[in-house]
């Protein structure tokens, strides 16, 4: 087993960005990831090496993200929004924002109606900005597999998006 110092060194990225995909926050997504590493650190004698180290930590990650979200619910504030936006002309630019806020749930609604394990390989590869290789390490399988589940995933969410438009 190597060292916690070596696999943080390692892995914070991997677990960051998958953390990124899942949130779309850096702040919640590297304090979710300090908390992972703590949680791993805690854990480390239940982890028996029947998986890649990749894989138990972006799992302990995505128990801390749905933690997290149990806890913290998710609410749109408007003036905090206007204020983080820095809006010029305030009343075109938030009616614009929450069009595009619209659009956006949209299609967040339809990607969360897509199976497993389309969904997870969609939010890794769009919002985690993963390349195919560290998808199919985190979730256990090849390069060749993510990218075609990804295609597979892309088809069935534009499938929906089409059906949700009529």
């Amino acid at each position: 087993m190597e060292s916690m110092d070596h696999i943080y060194q390692s892995y914070a990225q991997t677990v960051y960005k998958y953390l990124l995909s899942l949130s779309g926050d850096r702040d919640l997504a590297e304090e979710l990831t300090q908390e992972t590493f703590y949680q791993a650190i805690r854990s480390i004698e239940r982890y028996d090496e029947s998986c890649k180290i990749s894989t138990w930590l972006c799992a302990i990650a995505k128990n801390q993200f749905h933690t997290y979200m149990r806890k913290h619910p998710i609410q749109l504030n408007y003036e905090e929004y206007v204020a983080n936006n820095d809006m010029q002309s305030a009343q075109s630019s938030v009616e614009d924002a929450l069009f595009a806020e619209t659009e956006r749930v949209n299609l967040l609604r339809s990607l969360h109606s897509c199976k497993e394990p389309y969904r997870e390989i969609i939010y890794l590869r769009i919002f985690g900005n993963l390349n195919f290789k560290q998808i199919g390490e985190i979730m256990g399988k090849s390069e060749n597999w993510a990218r075609v589940n990804f295609y597979r995933g892309k088809e069935l969410l534009r499938k929906e998006l089409e059906k949700n438009e009529q």
